[in-house]
This record gives structure tokens, sequence and C-alpha cells, in this order.
């Protein structure tokens, strides 16, 4: 085991001699032409045949496309009536209103109520205030086509990821495909998924929403996967002896008492299908993204600000509904007496939907929030960014040349001096190192996949800033986790700041960043250190509150100080929770990179987003392959290693 110290630091001390002197050449330095593979070529051909050929019988593959697009378009018209359109008469600006959609007070009050349903009034006074802030911030109606886009992808989402996580525990081989291709759907980047979605659908709402739905049901399909499993088998025996069939066990017994674990992958598909509203606002979801992405391209930094907000205004609706949910569910309730009796909130809700809908004829501030009232920040958040610009510039622009200088390009000259089998030779070895032949054959593949794809000094170049990024993130992540496990009243105020950053949009992210330092590769890695940050914290925190009582008790037994037990205690101790905390960071900085290609990066995120503005299919989906395959590999390595560190640790070494 010794040996491996010094194999690691001779391979350094080869690296730093081959990228600072040795003059390799072109087929040594980066994959020669001979092994670049057109499947680019082949996956745009392939959708080709798809879209212009492929049939079973009568129906083409436009008509089945068709077919989905319909079925999907006629509830999400259904949602937008209810919350956006109301039923009209005409088209364009000759229609006629004939009944108005849901008021701005029965959104509002339905929200209060099922908050409070949902845990107490406490919940159900936030949620209510939050709608209001939509309304009063002037960002009601774009929220509303939001919320009509999220009422369709979450219930399809759910649906599909439970019905494949009910196959893939009855059958063991609908588990074994859908793992690997479940891996690619949250690794590649999501505007990868919007590239051949587009192409297939065309421009618009229906399109944004099955990109939703692809995005956000991976998750959903562990959670239900994870929790069926977890139903005691004396439930299912118990089943079995009353004589239930496979589907009376499934629906009467299973998922029932799984109800609660399966609330948990709800709320993710509810979180994840608000993180893609922007993205997908780029091909036709409007509302609240399409505002957000429209202020990022006038440098709009009030409008942008204020509209991601509202974003995070309704996420938080949506997640602490969510969660308060997922806690309820399984739970006694009460069954006694007439409906209404039963059901007083929705008695309630209807009421004031009616009530509403009549008196906003008459009184038309209760069915639409009046202009006049409306509030903005607008000037505030522009004014600041001028003062910051004014009076900060010349601090602000030495810090951006001195990482530029000294940190970010001496670390992108490295890799891209790198001969490229050093580099994949260096991720066999890691992976043979940390899990065994089965890893160093992932790591030999999924390198041999960089190099055939002709992307390989995208990739050096997206490595080198997923790398920086996410260095910093760890350097500030760590020691904040730190501090917020060991003071109470510290943990509360990192635990908001980093909710806040966690529930922001990544897009929002951008605005002010490109403001204050202008595009390139430094305001990408300000952008994605914002971004991922969040992980490195909670991941240290948790790891070292998760530290045993009695081990702590015994430090302080044998006289060790503070530090010397944080140093030789708890950090030691909370290595494999860190280490998941860095994976994590470094999935989310991958998925980042992607978005920060509108700020002039060229990395693979660049070759994504062109793609998508090309609508090549091929260009796209390669890259971002490219994209997942670096996170594979660093999803698999550094989770070997926290098992390693983890065993190391329960066997006292």
């Amino acid at each position: 085991m010794r040996l491996w110290p010094a194999i690691w630091a001779a391979l350094a001390a080869a690296a730093l001699a081959l990228a600072l002197w040795a003059r390799l050449p072109a087929g040594w330095l980066w994959p020669p032409q001979a092994m670049h593979l057109p499947m680019a070529g082949w996956i745009t051909a392939g959708m080709a045949w798809l879209t212009d050929t492929a049939a079973i019988g009568p129906v083409t593959f436009k008509d089945l496309t068709r077919g989905i697009a319909a079925v999907i378009e006629a509830p999400y018209d259904a949602a937008r009536v209810l919350l956006v359109d109301g039923i009209t008469e005409g088209k364009g600006r000759k229609a006629t209103v004939l009944v108005p959609p849901l008021s701005w007070v029965a959104v509002t009050v339905a929200a209060v109520a099922l908050g409070h349903y949902a845990k107490d009034l406490a919940l159900g006074l936030l949620a209510g205030a939050l709608m209001l802030y939509l309304a009063v911030f002037d960002q009601w109606d774009s929220a509303m086509v939001t919320l009509a886009s999220i009422a369709i992808a979450v219930p399809l989402g759910v649906a599909g990821g439970l019905g494949l996580g009910i196959a893939a525990w009855r059958w063991r081989w609908v588990e074994r495909v859908l793992s690997p291709v479940l891996d690619l759907m949250q690794t590649v980047p999501t505007f990868a998924y919007l590239v051949p979605v587009l192409v297939l659908f065309g421009f618009g709402p229906v399109s944004a929403l099955l990109a939703t739905v692809i995005y956000a049901m991976p998750p959903m399909v562990r959670v239900t996967l994870v929790a069926l499993r977890a139903v005691p088998s004396e439930i299912v025996d118990f089943a079995d002896m009353a004589g239930c069939t496979q589907t009376q066990r499934m629906r009467k017994v299973m998922l029932p008492v799984a109800l609660p674990d399966l609330m948990v992958g709800v709320n993710q598909v509810i979180m994840l299908s608000l993180n893609m509203v922007i993205i997908a606002s780029m091909i036709g979801a409007g509302g609240l993204g399409a505002d957000v992405l429209a202020s990022l391209r006038r440098l709009d930094i009030g409008g942008g600000i204020e509209s991601g907000l509202a974003i995070t205004a309704l996420a938080i609706v949506l997640d602490r509904l969510g969660q308060a949910l997922a806690a309820k569910a399984g739970g006694v309730r009460a069954a006694e007496g007439s409906w209404p009796r039963r059901h007083p909130r929705t008695v309630l809700v209807l009421a004031v939907i009616l009530a509403s809908g009549v008196l906003g004829l008459l009184v038309p501030a209760v069915q639409d929030w009046p202009k006049d009232w409306t509030v903005t920040t607008k000037p505030f958040w522009a004014d600041l960014m001028e003062w910051i610009n004014v009076k900060y510039y010349e601090q602000l622009e030495a810090l951006r040349v001195w990482v530029l200088e000294h940190v970010m390009l001496p670390v992108k000259g490295f890799l891209l001096a790198l001969p490229w089998p050093l580099v994949v030779g260096v991720a066999t070895l890691a992976g043979w190192r940390l899990g065994g032949l089965r890893l160093a054959a992932l790591a030999v593949a999924l390198g041999l996949f960089l190099a055939a794809t002709g992307l390989w000094e995208q990739a050096m170049i997206t490595l080198y800033l997923c790398g920086v990024s996410v260095a910093i993130a760890m350097a500030l992540g760590v020691p904040l986790g730190i501090l917020a496990a060991s003071s109470e009243r510290a943990g509360k105020v990192i635990g908001t700041v980093v909710d806040t950053l966690q529930t922001l949009p990544s897009f929002v992210y951008l605005i002010p960043v490109v403001m204050l330092f202008r595009v390139g590769d430094f305001s990408a890695m300000i952008a994605v250190v914002l971004f991922a940050l969040v992980p490195a914290v909670k991941y240290t925190a948790h790891g070292l509150r998760s530290v045993p009582e009695e081990l702590v008790e015994a430090g302080v037994v044998s006289g060790a100080t503070r530090w010397q037990i944080l140093r030789k205690v708890r950090l030691p101790m909370a290595v494999p929770m860190i280490l998941l905390g860095l994976n994590q960071t470094i999935l989310l900085a991958l998925s980042m990179l992607v978005i920060t290609a509108l700020v002039g990066t060229r990395d693979l995120g660049q070759e994504v987003y062109i793609a998508l503005t090309k609508a090549d299919v091929g260009r796209g989906l390669v890259a971002g392959l490219s994209v997942a395959a670096i996170a594979i590999l660093a999803d698999r390595l550094i989770g070997a290693a926290a098992k390693d560190a983890k065993a190391r640790l329960e066997g006292g070494t």
C-alpha cells in the first residue's frame, strides 16, 4: 500500500515535466484524426431517418410524435385555461373572455388552505404570503404560466417514474437496463435534452414539457425502487396469505405503505421541474423562465433578479408544501360526517373561487392585482450594480486579472499540454486503485470515448473550469461547514444563506456576475462556485454533526483541545461524507458549466449550446454525452474513494 504514494508522486512529476518542457507530436498531445469517429453524423442521420422514414405499418414516427404532443397538449391547455387564459371566444387581440381564470385571491387562498392541511397555519400563511409577493411584484401572469407547466410536468414525471420504478422492482432485468439509462439522464446536460426534443416536437410548450419530464423523472424511479424494497417482508407475506393478486398487493398494500417515501420522490420531481423552468423557456416554455432569459440577454439586472426571485418564491411554496405532504402521507385522517364536514378547506376554496369569480366582474382588482398597486425593485438593483462598478471597478478588475493569470490560465495550460494517453492512463490507474478492474475498465472506456469524439480540447477546458471551480467551492465550503457544525447561531445563518443559493435559478447567477466581471472564464467560474457551493457546506456540516459523541467525549477525557478534536477526531470521521459533498459539487459544477456557455466559455457546454441554436442533434448529443462521461467517471471514482474511506474508519485503520 505504501507503493501508491510513490506512484502518484512519480506520475505528478512526469505530468509536470511533459506539460512544461516536452514537445510532443500532435497525435500524442491530442487524439489523432484517425481515432475520431463520426458519431455526430451517425446520430444526426439516425434522427433524420426517424423523422422522415421510420414507420410501423401505416403509422409513421411523425404520427407518433403528433399523438404524444396531443396527449400532453390537452391537459396543458386545460391548466392554462384554469390559471392563465380563462375560457375565451376568438383568437388574439379580438378574443373575448367568457369565463376568467382563477383570480389571485382564489389561488392565494388555495395555497393557504393547502399549507394548513399539510402542516399548520404558519405554513399556510407562508405559502399565501409568497403567492401574494408574486402579485405585488407584477410577476403573477408569468408565474401562473410556469405553474401551469409544473402542474402538468409533475404528474407526468411522477406517473412515469412510479411505473418504471415498479417495473424495476418486479423484474431485475428492467433494473439492469434502467440503471445506466438513469445515470445518463442525470448527468447529460439539460441543454442536450432540448436538441432532439426540439427536432422531434418543434418549438413550443409541449417540447418544453417533455424536456422537463425527462430531466425530472429519474429521482422518482430511484425513490420508488428504494421505497418498495423497504416495505417489510412480513407485510408482503401477509398480503400473499390473504390471497391478493400481484396488482392488488401493489395497489392496496405496498404503495400505501411506501407512500411517505414516495412523497419524497414527488418533492424531488417538483424541484427539478422548477430547475428546468429557464432552460425549457429556450424552446417555448414561456413564463418566469422566459422573463429571466430575456433579462439575461438584455443584461437587465433588475428584471432578471425580480423574475429569478419570483421563481424562488414559487419554488419555496412548492418545496415546503411537498415536504409537509410527504411527512403527512400515511397518517391517520378523520373520515366521519358528511363530505363538507370532512373537507372544510375544500369547501372554503370552492366558495372563494366562485365568489371571487363573480365579484371580479364588478371589481377588477379582485380578479387581477391592479398595476397601480405593484412594486418594483428593478431600479434598486440596477443602481446597486452601477454603484459597485463605479466604486470598486479597479479592485474587481485586479482580482479578475490576478486569478486569471496566477490560477486559471496556468491550470488551463497545464491540462491542455498533457498527452492524452497520460490522462487516460492516470484515470485508469485511479480506477484500478479505488475500485478494482471493473472501475479501471470503465475509466478506459470513457477516456477512449472522449478521445474518439474529436472534442478532447473542449473536454480538457471543461475539466479545467470544473476543477478550478470545485477547488474554490470546497476551499470555501468546508470551512463554512465546519463553522456551521461548531456554532448553532452560525449554523442558522449559514443554513439560510445556502438554502437561498440552492433555490435561486442557475441563470440568475450569471446576470450580476457578467455585470461585474464581463464575459469570460472568470465570470463562468464565479457563477459555478456560487451554484455548486451548497453541497460542500451541507455535507461537511452533516458529516461533522454525525460523529458519535462517545468519540468526542473520549477525546475530551484524553485532554485534547477543541482544535485537536476537530483535526484528529471529527474531520477524519467526516471524510466519507465530505467526499460525497465533493461528488455532488462536481456534478453541480458540470451542470452549471453548460449554462455558463452563454458568457463566452469554449468548453463542451459551448458545443451543446451551439448545437441547440442550430438544432444539430448529433453535435449536441455527442457533446452532452462527453460531459456525462466526465461526470460519471468523477462520480464513480469519488464514490469508490468515499466507500474506501468509510471501510478504513469502520476497520479502525
